[in-house]
């Protein structure tokens, strides 16, 4: 039997090879797996043309993606620094990469991305047209904007993030309820201006019936793009927000009728309280579909921990119901993250994902620090290291504080509770100071 897309074949009863990758990876009978992509809370993106792809699933009973930005800027063009970024993140464990690129031959890279990167790739084609057509963003056209979208998917990307919720009417809304930070999304200000501009409505939007046959074709993962996500804590759950986020649950529904996955886009900075009744929200309004967070940042005076803030909204978004997690670095808000930035987010991101992942009771997560803490009340170090998170750290910060005794730490040595503990409970002396 045939089908054009993962949900479609869901819907239809066709366990894909992909499905079933996934499924065995996340431990779940398959059965279960293809009656949650049939029914949109479970997306596995894979581009057909993305040979190389080793397919995730996102969303409902599924353990926390996360997701890593990069690409070039006219700052900084590098593409060969760009390359060892995303190895690097492959090598660290991200499911997901997000080329970002606004400079320079974008389509060399992003062709390169999908004929050699294993992880799920996604792009926002809005930033790629002004650097395609090389010409100011008012002489943009319609047909042109849809254009782009129909390389990207022609290059092989799963999943592109799309600004369709904000039209004529959430913009004149949006102009009038006044915000702190206005928008703050990179696409979503593209896509405003060139509205205000040219007086018509947003392509994507006007044409989305386009946009969807065009994601059937290749079986492209629709990332509806949050335009008027929170831009600081005062932003923060505002009309404008979630006058979008209705929005994007019709068109979540649209989409669905066509047999395209869907994940949804959410915030953005936004307290600690509310992150939990805007994950509600999110699922009432959409119906369930995968939610793709971007932090939530917890609060906006902490330039250079970025990584931290926003894996502490993001730890309780997906406790609460986020199926994806965008990372940030130590550099968000003050430049192009290095290689090291792309490492600090992504551990940062990883910690978060898997602290929700015990929270739900995802399979396997609590079994992992189960093992660790068997390792440590047993003082296996190289055991605790092949376990950590970050082993190589874990093993570097040991090594330049070694112990005078190699069953202990610097930090506590003969007073080490763990090593007394099983002493005295084996029948041993304890004497700590004279040993």
């Amino acid at each position: 039997m045939e089908y054009t897309t993962q949900m479609d074949a869901a819907r239809k009863g066709i366990k894909t090879k992909e499905l079933l990758a996934v499924a065995e990876k996340e431990k779940m009978s398959p059965d279960v797996l293809m009656e949650l992509v049939a029914n949109g809370q479970a997306i596995i993106p894979a581009n057909k043309l993305h040979t190389c792809i080793e397919p995730n699933g996102i969303g409902k009973k599924l353990s926390t993606k996360i997701n890593v930005n990069l690409g070039t800027s006219r700052d900084l063009t590098d593409l060969n620094m760009e390359m060892e970024k995303v190895n690097r993140a492959v090598e660290l464990g991200a499911e997901a990469i997000m080329d970002l690129s606004s400079f320079g031959d974008t389509q060399k890279f992003r062709r390169k991305l999908t004929s050699e990167c294993k992880a799920i790739i996604g792009t926002v084609p809005i930033y790629d047209a002004v650097v395609h057509y090389h010409k100011a963003l008012k002489e943009i056209t319609t047909e042109e904007w849809l254009d782009i979208v129909e390389m990207h998917a022609r290059d092989g990307v799963d999943f592109m993030t799309i600004h369709c919720g904000i039209n004529k009417e959430t913009a004149r809304h949006f102009k009038k309820m006044k915000r702190l930070t206005n928008i703050v999304s990179r696409g979503g200000s593209i896509i405003f201006a060139w509205m205000e501009m040219t007086g018509k409505e947003n392509p994507f939007y006007e044409h989305y019936d386009r946009i969807l046959e065009i994601c059937r074709e290749y079986d492209v993962t629709m990332s509806l793009g949050d335009a008027c996500r929170p831009g600081c804590q005062e932003d923060a759950s505002d009309i404008s927000q979630i006058q979008e986020l209705i929005t994007l649950g019709e068109l979540t529904q649209r989409a669905w009728e066509k047999d395209v996955q869907v994940m949804i886009e959410g915030p953005g900075h936004m307290p600690l309280d509310q992150i939990a009744a805007n994950m509600k929200i999110q699922e009432t309004l959409c119906k369930g579909a995968p939610f793709y967070v971007l932090g939530p940042l917890v609060t906006d005076i902490a330039p250079g921990y970025d990584h931290i803030t926003s894996a502490i909204g993001g730890a309780i978004a997906a406790t609460y119901g986020a199926s994806f997690l965008c990372y940030f670095t130590p550099a968000e808000h003050l430049r192009l993250p290095d290689v090291e930035d792309v490492k600090e987010g992504i551990i940062a991101s990883k910690i978060a994902a898997h602290a929700a992942d015990i929270a739900k009771g995802i399979p396997g997560a609590k079994e992992w620090d189960k093992a660790m803490s068997q390792a440590r009340k047993e003082l296996d170090w190289e055991k605790m290291f092949s376990l950590a998170i970050d082993p190589e750290k874990a093993r570097r910060y040991r090594a330049e504080a070694r112990p005078e005794k190699e069953d202990t730490c610097s930090m506590c040595g003969n007073f080490c509770a763990v090593k007394n503990m099983n002493r005295i409970l084996d029948g041993e002396i304890v004497s700590i100071y004279d040993e």
